[in-house]
């Protein structure tokens, strides 16, 4: 069975870990790219869930290689410095899915 991993700092790790989520703590970004490029070859990794901080180190072969593998599946989770500058929620979240899955998804309140 695969398993979700969360890559984060750690300020958000205990957080992941009451979840009972698998976590990788990353001190700095480059410990970040060099974690998920481990994780993206662990044959267990199913879901691997990175603090969007995190996600600018990640380089143009090792983004090719996430784009190009149907296994693990990377996502960048937004944390909240992200969300409170001012950007529309909505219009940011349809980001993130449009960026997860390849399609625009509108968002309404029901």
């Amino acid at each position: 069975m695969y398993k979700l991993v969360v890559l984060t700092d750690p300020e958000h790790a205990d957080g992941f870990r009451l979840s009972g989520c698998d976590v990788v703590v990353a001190e700095s970004p480059e410990e970040a790219r060099r974690s998920l490029a481990a994780l993206v070859d662990d044959d267990t990794s199913g879901i691997i869930a990175v603090n969007e901080a995190l996600m600018t180190a990640v380089d143009e072969r090792l983004q090719r290689k996430i784009d190009s593998i149907y296994r693990p599946i990377v996502v960048s989770l937004p944390i909240k410095e992200t969300l409170s500058i001012g950007e529309d929620h909505r219009a940011y979240l349809s980001r993130l899915i449009r960026r997860a899955i390849g399609f625009d998804i509108t968002l309404r309140r029901g």
